[in-house]
């Protein structure tokens, strides 16, 4: 079950014990609840996707670093938002991070707020991704109680073709092209056909 906006985490690793205090503080100060983690490692052994929230990372760490760390969560397709923390010289990695999927990076020293607008940013983008994969779920959850033929004309439905047409592809008659449609609004509890269409575009986007 996932976690509500109140119970949003920052989650902060970086291997400088001042920069962890000093992050925590910040984020305490605004209300925002925060867990540390003075290594990647230590933070793959707590993550929980279903617990929503950012991630702010060191990009340079001893044993795993940042980028070794967003790629093996890119590999088990966590939808956290990463938001990297660069020291001087860190931009080629930094632009690297943002091509596999990085949300934003900060360079050292940066002002609080610059750092605040970034979290809010993220969050909300959390907040949004979460919301969609809900709606994803939810939409093949309702796919998968379709037999086969019905999602045969939901396909050739939401493609735009009428119900003659239809018919003639599937080699039935359009009364029963008519009786799959209706059984099929009413399986994905749709209300009309745009909104059919935007379902099976959902449900077909990546994840």
């Amino acid at each position: 079950m996932l976690m509500g906006d109140n119970n949003r985490i920052v989650f902060i690793v970086d291997d400088d014990d001042a920069v962890r205090d000093s992050l925590s503080f910040l984020m305490k100060s605004i209300g925002i609840e925060s867990r540390s983690f003075a290594s990647a490692t230590e933070f793959l052994e707590f993550y929980d996707d279903n617990i929503a929230g950012c991630l702010v990372l060191d990009i340079r760490m001893p044993g795993m670093s940042g980028l070794e760390l967003q790629d093996r969560l890119n590999e088990i397709n966590a939808i956290l938002p990463i938001i990297f923390i660069t020291g001087h010289g860190d931009v080629p990695m930094a632009v690297e991070a943002l091509k596999k999927g990085a949300l934003d990076f900060i360079q050292k020293p940066f002002r609080d707020q610059d750092l605040i607008d970034r979290i809010n940013h993220a969050l909300d983008q959390d907040h949004d991704s979460r919301n969609i994969l809900s709606e994803k779920r939810e939409i093949l959850d309702h796919m998968d109680q379709l037999t086969n033929r019905e999602k045969e004309v939901m396909e050739l439905v939401v493609q735009g073709n009428p119900n003659k047409i239809i018919a003639a592809d599937l080699d039935v008659s359009q009364r029963t092209v008519e009786i799959h449609r209706a059984r099929v609004m009413e399986k994905m509890r749709a209300r009309s056909l745009a909104q059919l269409v935007r379902m099976s575009i959902t449900a077909n986007s990546d994840p």
